[in-house]
């Protein structure tokens, strides 16, 4: 069967196209070697679990030690450590039964289970003894596991960690997730959110974590692809997939099977191009794979969106990048860091932000009584904006306490509902181009439709002042796009101001710019 790009489990070499997973992390050999125990973490399907099989058939091969794979998935939930450690130890048993690994079957066969506080060490100190090389453990969805059951497991593997020289132990034991050992949440108090530190595992010494894929990794997976079928990625459409996926593993590999089985049909005469890649892209976005659709959810939490609502918003100040909840929404694989920044992970996540918290908002306005459609704002072909934003300061002045208050990021409300009404209009007949981060103080978008290119600047008004320093930068923006024309909204959230006062629509010439600021 010919190799295929795979967007569901882990990648084997023989069936898919894949960049070898211990190329993207290193140091894990001489951690083993000097018998640490230590984390790697990244985000859902970053290529953990091909990391882990890969490393566990090399040990393996190689000789030097026994190496097991073990997946703690099964024991999501069980928060109790009177079920959630037996439940442990019998998925090591099972687990073993799949190997080569000599006396598997003798692994718990006497176990006892009603010693929950000593069972785990217990059996691993006994089956360590029976064996003739040290053995590696490779605990995959770590992460899964909580309350008392995440904190006698740690401290089952301390203890044994810790009398080594006494008694043999495991080797070296790998705690794989999506978080950082630091941020597993315990529970073990209703205000206890995380362990505060590595202790009670504070035998750990690396926290490693994947990076994406390199521009050069991508286009090296893309020509596997080529040298098997002869069809060409052309180097802007790498380059495109680069751009808009920051080497995020699923997405990378998503287009790629979206242009070429879904678009092209196996057609490997046709090469993949830019424009293939951007129309993959947004059937990606609309039909929201699993992969994105459970990335979203986390939106929902609290926790994150006292993240995320300042990068929508763009305000670094109100992050605290120390905060249990910036380093939770960073694992998740939501955002990112730039010099002076914080922005969403890549901008085909930002896209799909922005629509899903502002869904129900369009699925209203598309049902409602005013014809936001693009015929509406068209002259000579063009689309007029002030028409246009005219009519949304009608609509923001009679229903935004009705929708702030529908929506549980209240501060990005105002952002979140423009960009729904322009989304409405242009839908079919355009695209918006979004920019936010915080640490850039607004939000930026640019609507294009037929070729022209319409940017728009979102503000809070903060103070006095808010309008005048915010010239700079629209003009700037202006500049990058190499247009004459923009507009500046900013919403003006103080409730001693009448409507009146708010609602004002002012037209400037600056040099040989035309700037419309729009206030609502």
């Amino acid at each position: 069967m010919a190799r295929y790009f795979n967007v569901a489990g882990p990648c084997n070499e023989a069936k898919h196209y894949m960049i070898e997973a211990s190329s993207r992390l290193t140091d894990i050999d001489d951690l083993i070697a000097q018998e640490q125990y230590f984390v790697i973490h990244a985000p859902r399907q970053s290529g953990k679990t091909t990391l882990l099989l890969d490393l566990a058939n090399r040990i393996n091969h190689e000789g030097k030690y026994y190496a097991l794979y073990c997946s703690l998935e099964a024991v999501q939930g069980v928060i109790d450590s009177e079920k959630g450690i037996p439940a442990i130890v019998k998925g090591i048993k099972s687990a073993l039964l799949y190997t080569a690994i000599p006396k598997a079957r003798e692994f718990a066969a006497n176990a006892d289970y009603e010693d929950v506080t000593n069972v785990l060490k217990n059996e691993l100190t006994s089956f360590c003894i029976s064996l003739d090389k040290p053995l590696v453990i490779f605990f995959d969805e770590a992460d899964c596991l909580s309350e008392s059951t995440l904190i006698s497991f740690l401290r089952q593997l301390r203890n044994g960690y810790n009398t080594r020289s006494q008694t043999p132990f495991v080797h070296s034991v790998v705690l794989v997730g999506m978080r950082n050992i630091r941020d597993f949440k315990a529970k073990i108090r209703p205000d206890s959110e995380t362990l505060g530190s590595a202790s009670p595992f504070n035998i750990i010494t690396e926290a490693l974590t994947f990076s994406n894929f390199t521009k050069e990794k991508i286009a090296k997976l893309y020509e596997q692809h080529t040298a098997d079928t002869g069809q060409i990625f052309e180097q802007e459409a790498v380059e495109t997939v680069y751009q808009q996926t920051q080497g995020q593993p699923w997405l990378v590999n998503a287009i790629a099977r979206e242009v070429i089985v879904k678009m092209l049909r196996s057609d490997y005469t046709q090469p993949v191009t830019a424009e293939l890649v951007h129309q993959a892209i947004q059937t990606i976005i609309l039909r929201r794979d699993t992969h994105i659709d459970s990335l979203l959810e986390r939106l929902k939490e609290a926790r994150v969106r006292r993240v995320m609502e300042p990068v929508i918003i763009g305000e670094l100040v109100d992050i605290d990048k120390f905060s249990d909840d910036y380093n939770y929404t960073k694992d998740l694989g939501l955002i990112r860091e730039a010099p002076g920044l914080v922005e969403p992970a890549n901008p085909i996540y930002a896209e799909v932000i922005i629509r899903t918290l502002s869904a129900n908002f369009q699925n209203v306005l598309s049902e409602s009584r005013y014809p936001y459609l693009m015929p509406r704002y068209l002259k000579n072909g063009r689309i007029d904006m002030n028409f246009l934003l005219q009519d949304f300061q009608a609509f923001w002045r009679e229903n935004c306490d009705i929708w702030t208050k529908r929506f549980d990021y209240e501060e990005a409300a105002p952002h979140l509902v423009l960009q729904a009404f322009l989304q409405r209009v242009v839908n079919g007949g355009g695209q918006i181009i979004r920019e936010f981060a915080a640490g850039r103080n607004r939000l930026d978008l640019c609507v294009v439709y037929e070729g022209q290119k319409y940017p728009v600047e979102l503000k809070l008004r903060r103070t006095a002042k808010t309008e005048e320093n915010s010239h700079d930068q629209i003009l700037d923006y202006m500049d990058t796009l190499g247009v004459k024309e923009g507009w500046l909204v900013i919403f003006d959230r103080r409730v001693d101001r009448d409507w009146d006062s708010k609602i004002y629509l002012k037209t400037e010439k600056i040099n040989d710019k035309t700037l419309t600021v729009v206030g609502c």
